[in-house]
């Protein structure tokens, strides 16, 4: 039976008295895009920095192609690529000499570094960079100078902390496009505390919320086991909240200006279906209506509500 990429086994770790993670469990045997997903302070940060080494937990087990992190971490890290939240470029490097670098820190051979410069330059879409000052790029091409640093040892794994965080609209639609070509061959996690980038990327999503796991599965299992419970309409001639209190699975009505409703309900969300049908009926003349999406806070609760059932 071949070993997952990905092993980790009752992971645990405190500083000083109190726990920032505790009994985290996880297991990748696919190439693909697993999303991290978790608010700032959850735990993102310190299960990313055990599993690629940086720190060591205080229990529990990691394992990369079935090698044991803390017993042989060289021979591990050697197929882990790590991109920090805060990319670690050295500003006054060209491209080629950054890279040139890093590839001898990842302890590819001398006789390959050359190759394996080009192909993660290539692969990045930097080569046309090759000569140029980390410092004079822009905020998107640095990222994808600090991807190109993390591929460039053709790892198994490749781990991605806030990747498009601080990029403009444009520039996350690239990285996001760059993220689903170099996860056709290779495991990559990535950790974000935007649920839309999860959505966007991943086929896979582990939650993390307190420092636990409290939610694993396919990207699909999730949208239905979170489903959004309130609708935003904009209605001509809107009727009293008492009026859409009728409406069968309707539980709230907030008005937010005179012809803007947000509705929440209990149920199915064939809630739209009976709104449009009172409102042709009766003449609220409605013109916008959208299911809301769940922000991550309510997205947590919602998770804990069924965990604790």
């Amino acid at each position: 039976m071949q070993e997952p990429i990905v092993r980790i086994e009752h992971l645990s770790h405190k500083y000083t008295r109190n726990w920032a993670i505790r009994d985290i469990n996880m297991e990748i045997s696919q190439t693909g895009i697993v999303g991290l997903l978790g608010s700032n302070g959850a735990g993102k940060s310190t299960t990313m920095n055990i599993l690629c080494g940086s720190l060591n937990q205080t229990e529990g087990d990691v394992y990369i192609d079935g090698i044991d992190l803390r017993k042989e971490p060289e021979k591990a890290k050697m197929r882990i690529g790590f991109l920090p939240q805060t990319p670690p470029l050295y500003m006054d490097l060209t491209v080629d000499e950054y890279l040139r670098h890093c590839a001898h820190l990842r302890m590819v051979e001398g006789d390959q570094v050359k190759q394996a410069v080009g192909e993660a330059k290539e692969r990045c879409g930097i080569a046309h960079f090759s000569s140029r000052l980390i410092r004079n790029l822009s905020g998107g091409y640095r990222q994808r100078v600090g991807i190109a640093q993390a591929i460039l040892h053709r790892p198994r794994l490749v781990v991605l902390d806030e990747p498009t965080n601080g990029l403009d609209p444009n520039q996350i639609i690239e990285v996001r496009s760059l993220i689903k070509e170099i996860a056709a061959d290779r495991a990559v996690i990535f950790s974000t505390h935007i649920l839309t980038e999860v959505q966007v990327l991943c086929k896979e999503i582990k939650m993390i919320d307190g420092g636990r796991i409290v939610f694993s599965d396919t990207m699909d299992a999730f949208n239905n086991y979170v489903e959004p419970h309130s609708v935003l309409m904009r209605m001509e001639n809107p009727p009293a909240a008492e009026e859409l209190l009728k409406i069968p699975g309707v539980t709230k009505a907030d008005f937010l200006t005179e012809r803007q409703i947000r509705v929440y309900f209990s149920g199915d969300p064939a809630i739209t279906g009976r709104i449009i049908h009172s409102s042709v009926q009766l003449g609220w003349e409605l013109r916008e209506i959208s299911l809301d999406k769940s922000s991550l806070d309510e997205v947590f609760a919602q998770l804990s509500n069924h965990s604790s059932q």
